[in-house]
């Protein structure tokens, strides 16, 4: 506001979506999944490995939520405060499994790896200014994780999985 400037900081929760990070040496959990779950059923494996024990909650968020979501505080949010975008709902790491194998289509085993860490037990934004002002997610989990993989599908020959 020093130089007559209206800046809004907004800060999201885990995304994912068209032209995520594929790379298994440093992408996040859920295209990695859905990179190992394509692998395992496209080469006829019997099982997956994940690491820990399934039992962390995180929060997901599509990215055209994300970009829907700054567009609403743009035309309507003018404070000093961040907001936290997110869907306010989590899920374990090992029932973001169990979606994205159904998504995908591997029927084969989920091997935890116990001897791995789980990471940070809970990951889960407050919403609630954000909500407050009328803004709500619109695709779900469960949705978005099928436009993701078929995002990955359809261009895996151009998706980063190989640390570009």
């Amino acid at each position: 506001r020093q130089y007559g400037d209206d800046f809004i900081s907004c800060m999201p929760t885990n995304l994912y979506g068209p032209e995520d990070n594929y790379d298994l040496k440093d992408s996040h959990v859920l295209p990695a999944m859905i990179r190992k779950f394509h692998e395992a059923k496209v080469s006829g494996a019997e099982s997956v490995e994940l690491w820990g024990t399934g039992s962390p909650l995180r929060e997901f968020l599509y990215v055209d939520d994300m970009a829907d979501a700054c567009v609403f505080l743009l035309e309507n949010y003018s404070g000093e405060q961040h907001v936290n975008i997110g869907t306010g709902k989590e899920i374990s790491i090992k029932e973001l499994a169990e979606t994205v194998c159904r998504t995908v289509g591997f029927e084969g085993k989920i091997i935890w790896n116990k001897d791995m860490p789980d990471g940070t037990p809970r990951k889960l934004t407050n919403v609630d200014k954000l909500h407050a002002m009328g803004w709500r997610h619109k695709v779900e989990l469960e949705e978005g994780v099928g436009l993701a993989y078929d995002w990955f599908r359809e261009n895996i020959d151009r998706a980063r999985m190989d640390g570009r």
